[in-house]
């Protein structure tokens, strides 16, 4: 399948291609999303070295492992694998050093994280052979990749040792977006509306690895009811894999995982800790680090809150759905989606899941709002006073003295503003307006599949109507 998307990440591989200097590029993003697929398709063939790390092997499986990936690029094959990680790199200088011709020398290690093993002394033997070599070499270009995110941030890109800004590009690889899911569908021949693609983003968020097992022919609802109930269904088992093949003590990070998936405007660092069973400390710290910078959870301030009364909240779909519907859940098999269809467990998740889509295409949103250029400031907000409660779930700050609150309701058609969630929508403003004290005009978008119905209670009362049009955009 040709690149789908992609196309600001691609221009960058091309100009590093390109360029005149020794380029050092550490591509990094969560398990699935594409970064192998993405440097393969842009290089192809033209590889003067490759090698992929394997997971939770010792060194010296990993030095088996170089010497086989050594010796399909090698004219003189080596007999026996390098003693260390110094060694290796000195092979490599010599493979590279052996090419006479001027083309660019395109070296590629895939899974770096995974080679770094306890005591194997990767990161120095890496850091001498760029510092000492790589670095003065115009020719090569060293791209490396890894699903560890807090590996490749930690280790490469905020280094404070010898490979301190030495990486010369980075680039962090997301999920597809709407608009790049529903093109990757019609190059594979799938013809699904964006309702239902809105619904598969629901599931598996825009992981291309997952969205690869969509098959033309079938309704949104049964591809879910398939991936993820029917017995060998991709997605039945991927929850375990998914983070024990990112994070060595993966323990503490499903515990953070499944905490959050009980709160769905998140949790404060005290109740994440009390809530999962954890210890409090620095390693703590680590474990929800990792899991923002592999892209898992977010950590945001309330509206008005500083920093320190920052919220954790789950934004992985897969992993909230997994929760949800397939962890010890009762029933399973065949069939078992669709019997959920429409109950009341769907509604709540799906209302939850389309407000995480929503706010994963939050550039859209500005964009429908004609507010691309402007300077914003997302975040939620809870009351603390009123009674009935009020709270936020997305507010866009403007640089424009606006603040946008985005209400996002899913729905199988226009959406229907009653006289009674009217009301409850003034109170909310109005309680924000109250309680914020902001001089700001205080805007109300509605954000809906298929808009709103025209009535009296949506006159004067909703500025915006954002549609599947604006989130595909």
């Amino acid at each position: 399948m040709n690149l789908i998307g992609r196309q600001t990440e691609a221009q960058l591989l091309r100009t590093v291609a390109a360029s005149d200097r020794p380029e050092f590029v550490a591509i990094y993003g969560r398990r699935r999303v594409g970064k192998t697929f993405l440097v393969r398709q842009l290089f192809g063939d033209r590889f003067a070295f490759q090698m992929t790390g394997i997971a939770n092997v010792p060194v010296r499986q990993q030095f088996a492992n170089f010497l086989t990936a050594f010796n399909q690029y090698s004219p003189q094959p080596a007999q026996k694998p390098p003693a260390d990680w110094f060694t290796a790199f000195t092979w490599l200088r010599g493979l590279i050093e052996q090419r006479s011709d001027s083309e660019p020398v395109v070296i590629f290690l895939d899974e770096l994280p995974w080679l770094d093993t306890p005591r194997s002394s990767f990161v120095a033997a890496l850091e001498h052979f760029w510092n000492s070599y790589g670095a003065a070499t115009s020719r090569l270009k060293l791209i490396v990749c890894g699903s560890a995110a807090s590996w490749m941030i930690q280790k490469l890109i905020n280094n404070r040792g010898g490979l301190h800004n030495r990486v010369t590009k980075r680039i962090h690889l997301q999920p597809f977006t709407l608009a790049e899911t529903e093109q990757y569908f019609r190059a594979g021949g799938i013809l699904l509306d964006r309702y239902q693609i809105v619904q598969l983003h629901c599931v598996m968020g825009g992981i291309p690895f997952y969205l690869n097992e969509v098959e033309p022919g079938l309704s949104a609802a049964q591809l879910i009811d398939r991936l993820c109930f029917s017995p060998g269904g991709l997605l039945q088992t991927e929850y375990g894999n998914l983070y024990r093949s990112l994070f060595q003590q993966a323990n503490a990070h499903i515990a953070v995982i499944e905490a959050l998936s009980t709160k769905g405007k998140g949790l404060t660092r005290d109740e994440l800790i009390k809530t999962a069973g954890l210890a409090n400390g620095g390693a703590v710290t680590t474990v929800l680090d990792e899991l923002e910078l592999s892209g898992f959870i977010r950590k945001y301030a309330p509206f008005g809150r500083k920093y320190r009364s920052s919220l954790y909240q789950l934004t992985d779909p897969y992993s909230l759905f997994y929760l949800r519907f397939i962890k010890d859940a009762k029933a399973s098999g065949t069939g078992t989606w669709l019997n959920l269809l429409d109950s009341g467990a769907w509604r709540a998740w799906s209302g939850y899941a389309f407000e995480m889509v929503c706010l994963n295409h939050a550039e859209q949103l500005k964009k429908g709002l004609g507010i691309s250029g402007v300077y914003t400031e997302l975040s939620a907000w809870r009351s603390s006073e009123s009674s009935p409660g009020a709270q936020i779930d997305l507010l866009i700050d403007r640089k424009d003295n606006v603040i946008t609150v985005c209400e996002m309701k899913f729905s199988t058609g226009p959406f229907v503003l009653t006289k009674a969630y009217a009301e409850v929508l003034r109170h909310k403003i109005q309680t924000f307006r109250a309680e914020s004290k902001t001089k700001k005009s205080v805007f109300l978008a509605m954000v809906t599949p298929y808009g709103v119905q025209p009535n009296e209670y949506a006159l004067g009362l909703v500025q915006n109507v954002l549609t599947l049009d604006e989130l595909f955009s």
